[in-house]
């Protein structure tokens, strides 16, 4: 009899824990779910924010220059509550014309000379494993070290791919973007671009 009381006992606080795990697994979806959107909407203000700077650079040259106002047209799908429409139809004049340099081409080789916003390419192979025990920031510290001048993170993307780092999560530019937000060895100087601090340092002292 007390057995059997006892075993009762046990399967009534299994069962509440089986409850409970449900409940929480079914919170951690919603979650899930929630960081997905997150993402979406952050990656549609970021296209957002660079078309609105290129047509205010774009106005602020035809002043200069006396020409004709550039005609203001917004990207298709942009707005505050469509990111995944975003997505599929990138902005085609997000380009900035800055050309980057790079203290030794061959050890970035990766990197496309446009300097446009560069696209993320598809199906990257890794050309070494030379990032494959780092983490991202150690990854992009090494990468904006080489490189004479900031870099958008669809290039870092390019460039850590290529040399054989493995992200894990969906949305690997966020990431690298969320990383060096995060940490004060990394500055942010335009939409999707960073640069090391300790070059501004160094620009400031000479």
């Amino acid at each position: 009899m007390l057995e059997e009381k006892v075993i009762a006992t046990f399967e009534e606080i299994l069962q509440h824990t089986r409850n409970s795990q449900s409940r929480v697994l079914g919170s951690l979806r919603e979650a899930e779910n929630t960081v997905e959107m997150l993402r979406q909407e952050y990656e549609a203000l970021e296209n957002k924010a660079v078309h609105t700077e290129q047509m205010i650079n774009e106005v602020l040259l035809s002043m200069r220059t006396g020409g004709r106002a550039p005609k203001i047209t917004m990207p298709i799908g942009i707005d505050d509550n469509s990111a995944a429409s975003v997505r599929e139809n990138p902005s085609p004049q997000t380009a900035r014309p800055v050309a980057p340099k790079f203290e030794d081409d061959s050890s970035v080789r990766y990197f496309t000379p446009n300097r446009g916003i560069p696209k993320i390419a598809n199906n990257v192979e890794p050309i070494s494993i030379r990032f494959s025990d780092r983490t991202i920031t150690q990854a992009c510290t090494l990468l904006l070290s080489e490189a004479r001048g900031p870099l958008h993170v669809n290039e870092l993307y390019n460039a850590l791919v290529s040399g054989g780092f493995k992200f894990k999560g969906h949305n690997p530019t966020i990431s690298i973007a969320v990383s060096l937000n995060r940490n004060k060895r990394f500055r942010k100087v335009d939409p999707g671009t960073f640069d090391l601090v300790i070059r501004e340092v160094k620009q400031i002292a000479s």
